[in-house]
């Protein structure tokens, strides 16, 4: 009965930049709102949209505060920060980074990468095996559905994929997830089937 689009764990930080959490969302809600003043404290001062990197490091020299001041507590959420860098040439897009903060205040670059759960790391090993540079979008998109159904029970209802383009991002509609989700389901039946009739 609750409302799908109260409890959020992806959002958007700036119009170039966005931020899925896993934790506490209650603390992912201040540290949310401080990076997003940071964002448009950064776009007042540059007059120009702070780079997903300055974001990370914004948000992991934060978390670190919290570990060693008295009378708070460390932030206890991990973040993924997703957008595109800079252009280095004239009509050149950006390249797509991702970084990764912890409740230690450590922030480092990714190609792929999950947070959260017992399963990170098991998940972690299966984005290593299937993960290939320049992968098309959906590609990209099968790949993160495949290692979210390693840990999630109940298909797309409980699944929340953002696609973060250069000139934009947008939710995945459930009913698209969900397609992709029964074509994998189909592939993994044929593939068992085969293996029996092999066998």
């Amino acid at each position: 009965l609750q409302d799908p689009r109260t409890i959020r764990k992806i959002v958007s930080v700036d119009n170039r930049s966005v931020l899925a959490f896993a934790g506490l969302t209650a603390d992912a809600r201040v540290l949310i709102n401080k990076t997003r003043l940071e964002a448009q404290s950064y776009r007042l001062t540059c007059e120009d949209a702070p780079s997903v990197e300055y974001l990370a490091r914004y948000i992991a020299r934060t978390q670190q505060k919290y570990t060693q001041r008295g009378g708070v507590r460390p932030f206890g959420i991990a973040t993924l920060i997703a957008g595109f860098s800079d252009p280095t040439t004239e009509g050149e897009e950006g390249k797509p980074v991702l970084y990764q903060t912890d409740p230690a205040g450590t922030h480092s670059s990714w190609r792929a990468q999950v947070i959260g759960g017992r399963n990170a790391k098991s998940l972690r090993e299966f984005l290593e095996k299937n993960y290939e540079d320049d992968m098309d979008e959906d590609k990209s998109v099968r790949l993160a559905i495949q290692s979210l159904l390693e840990v999630v029970d109940s298909g797309a209802k409980n699944m929340e994929i953002m696609i973060v383009k250069a000139d934009g991002k947008a939710f995945m509609e459930e009913s698209a997830i969900d397609a992709v989700v029964k074509k994998i389901e189909e592939e993994a039946e044929e593939s068992k089937e085969a293996k029996k009739s092999s066998d």
